[in-house]
């Protein structure tokens, strides 16, 4: 019986034995097929990098916005996601517009902006009613409105792009900074321009310096200005530094010292934008904000800058042409901007590269 018992306890073992090394084999086998699969598949493709642009688009100015949003569009091969900003009223014509033109191709997202956190924040002024609609604040509130990037461009609605918006994305900002505006000084014989248009460049264009919260920051009058009108924010910092708050913080002073009403150059938008920002912020190349495009007098201000200008800005006059602005899509031509004839009451504009043609009433 002890022979046999020893017998059964081999065999059983050897049983063991065997099963285990078939399991084996079977297992190895499999991963060895994986393998084999997985180096014979190719590696998946990069996903390619998304630009995020916010703009705007006012019930009464419509038409810029979707001008500007064509002229980037056709000039990049990159992919851009277009955030465009309204207020509730105006969010299904937001649609209509992109649904029923060339745009429908774009890549974007409407986005609603509540007034509502202006309250108590905008002193009421006469002077230009115009800068103190809640579409102009939006850029305060970037990060509010878009969660999912750690870069975004702002863009104004009165702009036109000429070049590819990712060299603008490219833009390096320095580490600690939240983001990157063009001076107002940078461009070659910008104070010539300045000067012949009435045009202000510095700080003292923008805050009222008779105010003694004013004069304790500390800021010569003589600091030149930058432009937010084009923005390329780092949001990570701007939450980080609490950008938003410090915005708010300003605008309610002003609420209670009028310290830099709209009838000084800037209005209500840049002013708290340029004490907030000051000394804290990277340059973006001026040729992406050539600014204060003026009809009458465009072949005096832009034949040295406006070919190889990336992006041209409007001025006031221009811009109160647009609400009855119509967009059409066209070819493109060579040169700068012009008038060409047309009927009387109608002014036809024509711009060079944006592949536009502004029928303007």
């Amino acid at each position: 019986m002890a022979l046999l018992r020893k017998i059964n306890q081999v065999l059983l073992f050897l049983l063991i034995v065997t099963l285990c090394g078939i399991l084996y084999k079977k297992v190895h086998k499999g991963t060895v097929l994986r393998n084999e699969t997985d180096d014979d598949s190719e590696p998946p493709e990069e996903m390619e990098e998304e630009i995020p642009v916010v703009i705007c688009a006012a019930a009464g100015r419509m038409g810029a916005t979707m001008a500007a949003i064509n002229s980037i569009y056709s000039n990049t091969d990159a992919n851009i996601l277009f955030y465009v900003v309204g207020l509730r009223n105006t969010l299904s014509r937001i649609r209509k517009w992109i649904e029923h033109s060339k745009l429908r191709e774009i890549n974007f997202k409407i986005v609603e902006f509540n007034p509502i956190v202006l309250k108590g924040k905008i002193r009421p002024d006469s002077s230009r009613p115009k800068l103190l609609q809640p579409l102009n604040f939006v850029r305060f509130y970037l990060p509010l409105l878009i969660h999912q990037h750690e870069k975004v461009i702002y863009l104004d609605d009165d702009v036109i792009v000429q070049g590819d918006i990712q060299e603008l994305y490219d833009t390096t900002l320095a580490l600690g900074h939240a983001a990157a505006f063009s001076g107002d000084c940078d461009l070659p014989s910008a104070q010539d321009t300045n000067r012949f248009v009435g045009l202000q460049n510095t700080y003292m264009g923008y805050l009222d310096y008779r105010k003694k919260t004013i004069k304790d920051l500390g800021i010569s009058p003589s600091t030149c200005s930058f432009n937010p009108g084009v923005i390329v924010a780092n949001m990570t910092e701007w939450k980080h530094q609490r950008i938003t708050k410090q915005l708010e913080k300003w605008m309610q002073k002003n609420v209670e010292e009028n310290l830099y009403s709209s009838s000084l150059g800037g209005g209500v938008a840049t002013s708290p934008m340029l004490i907030v920002f000051h000394g804290k912020y990277s340059a973006i190349n001026p040729l992406w904000h050539i600014r204060h495009l003026e009809p009458a007098r465009w072949y005096v201000l832009y034949s040295p800058f406006q070919k190889k200008g990336h992006m041209i800005a409007w001025v006031a006059q221009l811009a109160e042409w647009l609400p009855s602005v119509r967009v059409m899509m066209s070819g493109s031509w060579d040169g700068g901007p012009r008038h060409a004839p047309g009927s009387a009451g109608n002014r036809l504009l024509l711009l060079p590269r944006p592949l536009l043609v502004l029928s303007l009433k």
